[in-house]
């Protein structure tokens, strides 16, 4: 195990794997990485665009307000589910993993890992880490938990492979199709004479070891030949009307304002303190006053725009949006323009 300070992505999770009288902290990065050539749907002036909900009936848009989620009883009738329900539902939040369950490795089909995940330990505890993970691969053994990431309970089997440890989510049974859901059923006995013909075929194609370089994405080598020729050429680029737009240097900062309001909102609950909480009041409304005169709510708009989910979501936790934590970012950032 290397412990040094090469840069890496932000881990999914924080927290500890229990085994026995063993708590070993370890942080969960994800062993895949997301596309960073990937395309995204504008309008021919570059704009980005954004999901509506749209009423076919009505034939009108329908605001954030206007939504509910349903369970479909049959073709036509819904059973409305309210987000306080839904939130009832939530697991306990945890930052442990316990180890209390351990089965053969070979009895985890690879149809069932949903994602995998490197454990990593933390600084000053490698030797508990690799001890764990050498035993488990000597015994071949996967251990089998529940962990909490995101608000959201997963069933996860921890392998050890090359002295390291390795998380699979797994899905859960109901989303498991078997063999005979699909037609394949029991197959007649194959003619010997095939057979060793399939076998002479196959030991000629194999090789010794796996080649990454097969792992090749030619769809997407092509996609970065296409877009830096482009480039080179200055073909097809548009440019939206926002970056060319000069830059305020008074834009609202949405996070600085909605903190102003719930001190704001405290003040206004506390009792009078010789014209203290007062002037507080005064100093935060003579602070956003200008902003707003001088941003606008478009300028709002664009601040929520530049905010990634996670700080959406506090704001909206902050203001008490219900249902915050079933949002998307587009639907974060029209519940808070409604506050």
């Amino acid at each position: 195990m290397v412990e040094n300070d090469i840069q890496r992505p932000r881990p999914f999770w924080s927290g500890v794997i229990t085994f026995g009288l063993v708590a070993l902290p370890v942080s969960l990065f994800p062993a895949n990485r997301g596309k960073s050539w990937a395309l995204k749907i504008v309008d021919t002036n570059g704009e980005r665009l954004e999901r509506v909900y749209f009423c076919e009936k009505e034939q009108k848009r329908l605001s954030f307000d206007e939504l509910v989620r349903g369970y479909e009883i049959e073709k036509g009738q819904f059973l409305v589910v309210e987000d306080e329900e839904l939130q009832s539902l939530a697991p306990e939040k945890t930052q442990e993993i316990d180890l209390q369950k351990f089965v053969a490795l070979e009895q985890l089909d690879p149809v069932y890992f949903e994602r995998g995940y490197f454990l990593v330990p933390d600084q000053g505890t490698s030797n508990a880490y690799r001890l764990l993970a050498t035993i488990m691969e000597e015994e071949q053994r996967a251990g089998i938990a529940t962990f909490v990431m995101r608000e959201r309970e997963y069933l996860v089997a921890i392998i050890a492979e090359n002295g390291i440890l390795r998380a699979e989510t797994l899905r859960f049974a109901d989303e498991i199709r078997s063999p005979q859901e699909v037609g394949l059923h029991e197959l007649p006995q194959a003619d010997p004479a095939v057979v060793s013909s399939f076998r002479k075929t196959m030991s000629k194609l194999t090789k010794k070891t796996f080649d990454r370089d097969m792992l090749a994405d030619d769809y997407g080598r092509g996609l970065k030949q296409v877009v830096k020729k482009k480039l080179r050429k200055r073909r097809d680029v548009v440019t939206t009307a926002e970056a060319d737009a000069p830059t305020q240097s008074n834009v609202i900062d949405l996070m600085q304002v909605l903190k102003e309001r719930l001190q704001a909102r405290g003040n206004e609950s506390e009792p009078h303190d010789s014209g203290g909480s007062h002037a507080r009041r005064s100093r935060a409304s003579s602070a956003k006053t200008p902003e707003k005169k001088a941003g606008g709510p478009q300028s709002a708009r664009k601040s929520l725009r530049t905010m990634s989910r996670k700080e959406l979501y506090a704001c909206a936790q902050d203001e008490g949006i219900a249902g915050r934590s079933a949002m998307r970012k587009e639907e974060l950032i029209k519940a808070l323009e409604q506050v």
